[in-house]
């Protein structure tokens, strides 16, 4: 099975026979415990050495790169292997003496073992994923050389300053570099809670909600059967003297069902583009997710997002329900199906995860109960779902405006309907 590790005697014979596969795999020693041959999808074959620091099975799991095959041969990367083990039984950490070693060592080169040793390992794949794209967009290509130690609150105030334009993404950049400094503090890199970012300040977020009115829905479902079937048609920049073709996007089965199960159920993106079949129970209309942003989540199906899973066609030898073009794979791009989709039906800058605020504003002004919509959307606090507090006001606020027209109307002295007295015979004969 692809990306699975494996057991074997690293001869020479067995290392060359190790050829690459979708994922990345390892191959372990059976004689030393501790010692593998790391194969990447590439073909990159590397020996490693595997130990735990600290004591039993409660201590840090360490990895340590011993050389690449062809560099090295299996037999010297066997004894490179046993000398590592050895210092380790012995109560050292070549991992850190080695990090420790390097006196010049930049922040890439820390960020580097930051996301081998500690994201990819020990966070969600999403996350890792954002955490990898962070720092490779907007920290590495402005500070990934200069010196680990070296850096001062004053670099990171300026790479925070240049994304003033996007304070959200500003923000989180620094969240990220404070996880890279939290972990380098233990690591011993640099002492326990140092961090250059702590007292620069974060720019002020305004909270972005963007709900799909009726007439919206309308237009977004009939370009979505537009999509379906001719095409939507859209405008590319082309040489004038080419001859005029009408250009369109065609949307697969697959593209259109992501977009409508998104807002038929309030799921996140990645819940449903990484969504199994296994995953999908029609008897009981329920997706049950193993893993979420929030663990373990089961999502109810409502009617309409049972008729999209029950009509999305299956491709044989892939598990995803929503298939892309590689054939044991999801789709991959939802990102640009939905820009046609969105300028075609003139929704602005109306994203893909609103359309979990609009199944949540239904809800809402429907008088659920925020309670009941939390529940549905996966929230593990209360206070996520009170930014649609105002929306469950909407029914009070039609019931005022009609008492307020009548009022109104009264005073106007135009009849809109029999006024009933609450208590006709008293009241009458009162007066009050």
């Amino acid at each position: 099975m692809a990306g699975a590790d494996r057991v074997a005697k690293l001869t020479k014979r067995t290392v060359d026979a190790c050829s690459p596969e979708a994922a990345r795999y390892t191959v372990w020693d059976a004689e030393l415990k501790g010692f593998g041959l790391r194969v990447a999808s590439t073909g990159v074959k590397s020996y490693i050495a595997r130990y735990r620091t600290g004591g039993g099975r409660a201590g840090t799991l360490r990895q340590i790169t011993l050389g690449r095959h062809g560099v090295i041969t299996p037999d010297e990367a066997r004894a490179l292997a046993r000398k590592t083990l050895g210092a380790v039984a012995h109560g050292s950490d070549p991992a850190l003496g080695r990090l420790e070693e390097r006196a010049g060592l930049t922040l890439g080169a820390v960020v580097e073992a930051f996301l081998a040793e500690h994201a990819d390992k020990k966070l969600k794949r999403s996350t890792a994923g954002f955490y990898r794209w962070t720092l490779e967009k907007h920290v590495l290509p402005k500070l990934g050389s200069r010196a680990f130690k070296g850096l001062k609150e004053a670099d990171f105030a300026r790479l925070h300053l240049g994304l003033a334009d996007a304070p959200y993404q500003a923000n989180r950049t620094l969240t990220v570099v404070g996880s890279v400094y939290a972990w380098a503090g233990r690591r011993g890199m640099i002492p326990r809670g140092e961090s250059p970012i702590r007292h620069i300040e974060r720019y002020q977020e305004q909270r972005r909600e963007r709900f799909l009115s009726f007439d919206e829905l309308e237009t977004l479902g009939a370009t979505l059967r537009l999509g379906e079937t001719a095409g939507i048609p859209f405008k590319e920049r082309r040489d004038k003297r080419a001859p005029k073709q009408p250009l369109t996007t065609v949307l697969s089965p697959h593209a259109a069902g992501a977009i409508r199960l998104l807002l038929f159920t309030g799921a996140r993106r990645q819940e449903i583009l990484n969504l199994r079949w296994s995953e999908v129970d029609f008897d009981r209309g329920a997706l049950h997710l193993p893993d979420s942003k929030t663990g373990r989540k089961t999502i109810l199906l409502n009617a309409p997002a049972l008729a999209v899973l029950a009509s999305m066609p299956r491709i044989v030898g892939n598990p995803f329900a929503i298939a892309g073009s590689n054939p044991r794979a999801p789709l991959s791009d939802l990102n640009r199906p939905w820009d046609a989709v969105r300028r075609h039906a003139r929704l602005g800058n109306f994203r893909l995860h609103d359309l979990r605020h609009t199944f949540a504003s239904f809800g809402a002004s429907s008088n659920l109960g925020l309670p009941m919509i939390g529940k549905l959307l996966g929230h593990t606090q209360s206070a996520t779902t009170a930014r649609y507090a105002h929306l469950a006001d909407d029914p009070l606020r039609r019931a005022a405006e009609q008492i307020g027209g009548a009022l109104s109307a009264a005073l106007d002295g135009r009849r809109t309907g029999e006024v009933v007295p609450l208590r006709p015979g008293r009241d009458q004969a009162s007066g009050g």
